[in-house]
Formats: C-alpha cells, sequence, structure tokens
C-alpha cells in the first residue's frame, strides 16, 4: 500500500524528560492503525508533533504524501489533510450541528456567512457517516456518541486524508462502540488513514490491522493485529503480566448490607429486587438504555424510586437527596469524573477532603491546615497516588490517578456500600489493575461493593457475582465463577 505519512527519528524533550526517544512510524493510505501505551509512553507528544502542535528535535524525517516537512504548524497539518478527534472533542457545544461542522469552510476573511452553503456541506457529510439528527439541533443536547459523530463529520468536512482518534470509546457503551467501529471500516474503504488510540486492548484488536506499541517514549515495535492477543499486548506496553482469575467468594459470613425490593422509577426500571452483602463485589452490566446507571443514583439518593424499598443492615430506609445516602454510608463514584467526580481547576487536597470536612473540622468550625494535610497524605499513601504537590489543581493527573483522586474522597467517608459506575473509564491497562486490587482491598475490609461496566471481561473477573440489566429489568444474577464470557454476552443481547 502507498505511505501516507513516514516519520523517522522523532525524538522531543521537555526540561529534563524525554517524552520521545527516536520514533519511527508508518502510516498507510486507507489504513486503520493503533496506537497504544501506558499513560505518559509518548503518544500524546507523538500526535502532538503530527499535528503541528509541538516540533521534533532536530535530525527527525516527517514526510507527507511524498514530500518532506523538517517540522508542521497546525495550519501546514490541516493543509495536509490531518485531523485530530481529542478526548473532550473541541466543539462548541452552544453552536448547532451545522455550525460545529461547516464552520472551517467560513473561517478567515471578511465576508458574510452563507447559510444553505454551510447547511449544504454539513448534510452532506452527515449522510455519509449517517447521522440521522436535526442538523438545526445544538451539540449541547446532543449524547456524547451523538457528539462524537458530529466532530467526525467535521473533519470528513474539511476533507482529512489522517484521522486520529484519541480515545474514541473511552465514554462509549458497546452498542455505541459497535456503530463506531463500523464507521471507521467506511472510513477506511473511501481511503482515509485512522489512528486509533485507545486502552481498550480488546477494541484495538478488533478494529486495528496495525499497532504502534509505545513504552516510556520509546517504540517497542508494529505488530500485525491478526499476530497479537491482548495479553501480548499489554506485556509489551508495561513489561508485566496481567493475568484474572474469576472471584470466589465465601458469601457464608458476609451479612446483607443493602436489601433492595420491587424497586421502580417510571421510564427509568422496574421490579428491581438484589441483594448487595458484605466484602461482596457485585458486577452490574447491560446495553444503553437498560436502566443501570438510573438504579444506581436511585441507590445513591439522587434519583428516587417511585416504588418499592430499600433497607440497610435490615432496617428501611429512603434516601431522597444523595446527602441522606451518605449520612447512611452510600458512596457513589460517577462514570464522568471530570464533570461530576472531580472540580478540576481546584486543587488535590480540595477535592479529597471534599466529603469529609465537618470530620476535620476543629474549634469554631475552622479547618487546620495540618488536618488537611495529614488526611491527604494517609489517602496518597494507601492507594498509591502519584502526587507532586497536593496543592496542584487535580486536572494536571494522568486519567488513572484521577480517579484514585475520586476513590480517595468517598473511601475517606467510611463507606458500607460503594457504588462505582465504569471506575475503569479511559484509563491504561496497569492503572486499571490497581483500582482492581483497591476494590479487592475494600471487600477484604467488607465494604459492599456495587461494580456497573458494560465490559464484560471486567464484570466476568472483577466481581463475585454479576446482574445483568435490560430494558429497566434485571435478567440475570449469576455467579461469575459459574458463567462465562459469551454466556455473559448472550445475556446482555437477548
Amino acid at each position: 500500500m502507498t505511505n501516507f505519512l513516514e516519520m523517522s527519528g522523532i525524538s522531543k524533550r521537555f526540561g529534563g524528560v524525554h517524552a520521545l526517544r527516536d520514533v519511527d512510524l508508518t502510516l498507510e493510505v486507507g489504513e486503520v492503525h493503533c496506537l497504544v501505551g501506558e499513560n505518559g509512553s509518548g503518544k500524546s507528544t507523538l500526535i502532538k508533533i503530527i499535528s503541528g502542535v509541538e516540533a521534533p528535535e532536530a535530525g527527525g524525517r516527517i514526510i507527507i504524501s511524498g514530500k518532506e516537512y523538517p517540522k508542521l504548524s497546525p495550519v501546514y497539518s490541516t493543509h495536509c489533510g490531518i485531523q485530530v478527534i481529542y478526548q473532550d472533542l473541541s466543539l462548541f457545544s452552544n453552536l448547532t450541528v451545522v455550525e460545529n461542522i461547516a464552520m472551517a469552510h467560513h473561517l478567515g476573511g471578511v465576508h458574510t456567512v452563507n447559510w444553505s452553503s454551510m447547511r449544504a456541506v454539513a448534510v452532506a457529510t452527515m449522510a455519509k457517516v449517517g447521522i440521522e439528527v436535526d442538523p438545526e439541533t445544538k451539540v449541547s443536547e446532543l449524547s456524547i456518541a451523538g457528539r462524537q459523530l458530529v466532530a467526525i463529520c467535521r473533519a470528513l468536512a474539511a476533507d482529512a486524508k489522517l484521522l486520529i482518534m484519541d480515545e474514541p470509546t473511552a465514554s462509549l457503551t458497546r452498542h455505541e462502540v459497535n456503530t463506531l467501529i463500523k464507521l471507521v471500516s467506511d472510513l477506511k474503504r473511501s481511503g482515509i488513514c485512522v489512528v486509533f488510540v485507545s486502552h481498550r486492548l480488546d477494541e484495538v484488536l478488533e478494529i486495528a490491522e496495525r499497532v504502534t506499541v509505545l513504552r516510556d517514549g520509546a517504540k517497542v515495535g508494529t505488530f500485525a493485529a491478526a499476530a497479537i492477543d491482548s495479553g501480548k499486548l499489554s506485556h509489551l506496553m508495561t513489561g508485566k503480566a496481567f493475568e484474572y482469575q474469576k472471584q470466589v467468594p465465601d458469601l457464608a459470613v458476609g451479612a446483607v448490607v443493602l436489601q433492595v425490593q420491587g424497586l421502580g422509577r417510571d421510564g427509568d426500571y422496574d421490579d428491581v429486587s438484589l441483594q448487595l452483602r458484605a466484602g461482596e463485589v457485585v458486577g452490574l452490566t447491560g446495553l444503553l438504555g437498560s436502566g443501570r446507571t438510573e438504579l444506581a443514583l436511585s441507590l445513591f439518593g439522587m434519583n428516587p424510586p417511585d416504588r418499592g424499598t430499600m433497607a440497610l443492615d435490615g432496617h428501611r430506609i429512603a434516601l431522597n437527596t444523595n446527602a441522606d445516602a451518605i449520612r447512611r454510608g452510600i458512596a457513589y463514584v460517577s462514570e464522568d469524573r471530570l464533570t461530576l467526580g472531580l472540580i478540576l481547576d481546584q486543587s488535590i487536597t480540595s477535592n479529597v477532603t471534599l466529603t469529609v470536612l465537618e470530620r476535620l473540622a476543629g474549634t469554631f468550625g475552622l479547618i487546620g491546615t495540618r488536618a488537611r494535610q495529614s488526611h491527604v497524605a494517609r489517602w496518597v499513601a494507601e492507594l498509591g497516588i502519584k502526587v507532586s504537590d497536593p496543592n496542584n489543581a487535580v486536572k494536571t493527573l494522568s486519567g488513572g490517578n484521577q480517579q484514585r483522586i475520586v476513590l480517595a474522597k468517598w473511601m475517606a467517608t467510611n463507606p458500607r456500600v460503594l457504588i462505582l459506575d465504569s471506575p475503569t473509564v479511559g484509563v491504561d491497562i496497569r492503572a486499571k489493575d490497581g483500582i482492581y486490587e483497591i476494590i479487592r482491598r475494600l471487600a477484604r475490609e467488607g465494604v459492599a461493593v456495587l461494580m456497573i461496566s458494560d465490559e464484560i471481561p471486567e464484570v466476568l473477573y472483577h466481581s463475585h457475582r454479576v446482574l445483568v440489566m435490560r430494558e429497566g429489568r434485571l435478567t440475570a444474577d449469576v455467579m461469575a465463577a459459574d458463567t462465562s464470557e459469551d454466556a455473559l454476552r448472550q445475556a446482555v443481547n437477548a
């Protein structure tokens, strides 16, 4: 095949840190190429060099469609047909679908906007992608998956020849992932090269033709996806083997902590009955719209049910607010840590102490600096959070460390029940392993854990028992040790 992009000897240093060391990369026309590595492996720096945001050190070569560039700028990169869709999508949420897709056609110069032309460009591009939405809809009204399709349309409208997708499936359900994979296959057939960056290794192997692995800023190698599996890939990324066994608990000693009977909420879920025991990790899985998150919010007091009962330690309770749930020892880690789990612009210290301010308060309700520092130091040490300075904004941390900050915030409340909604979304394989160990430790300490995930291997290998939810009802309740990935997938998709 013809090469679209060739890079050789690419290095980049930030101060005394080598972000990239003599990296080579070749991307072919109409190829789906995955780029993998742990956080800090150099993936983001390499993408920034391709898109012209950063310049490589002297000696590196960049050749695009046969023409050599000593370095790129964002303008040159875009002119060459390179488009990047970052994890945050970089859309204007207050503008319409049409405006977001076709805006690039009307940047620069002084002229009036030709709205009919903009709409024609947007509608034509949406037809290629298969988006069925009113073009005048504001982007803020779309789902995450819908916004991602708009971002792809914007790239195609800019005549993309190379489309780099950074963590495109991090916030998508399996059904939405399937739709995205089909779209990537369509882009490939039209001659567009797609670089797919993801921590979900099964998806990488499903979609890619070739995979390039980075570790500590160096290229480990480029491999045919058909020649490796997720175990081999994780070892190449980390130098460590990750092997998980199904969990077999001794539930005879675990008392029922939370019991739900006939719980229902109109339009969300109905007739849900379940038990969570001390020391048990219960996985909950299901497709988009199955009612998983709505149920979790009810258990946390943020989505009060219309009917049914809840009991904690055998005593009936009514949760009308999240404050009610917290007082009774129920904690909730949201799927969307960036919006709902953390205050990104505030310090690590502020985020970790947010749930226990009253406990830390001393005389006259004042919180001493020493008390705050001691509290944060304890949880940073216990959860192995990599923090250079607790006063730094939490947004400066990696995804895995951000998730540990969210866990620390809630673990500090000493919960009886911990609800985790997609706890490993958007974090790399080593960080995932660390989070799984934290969950296992909490279970050993007697916490009842409800872990929600649409990744079948995650609930199968990191839960003692698995619940399947479909169309607002629980349809299966099985011991993880007694089922398989195929059986769970069939139960989810039945």
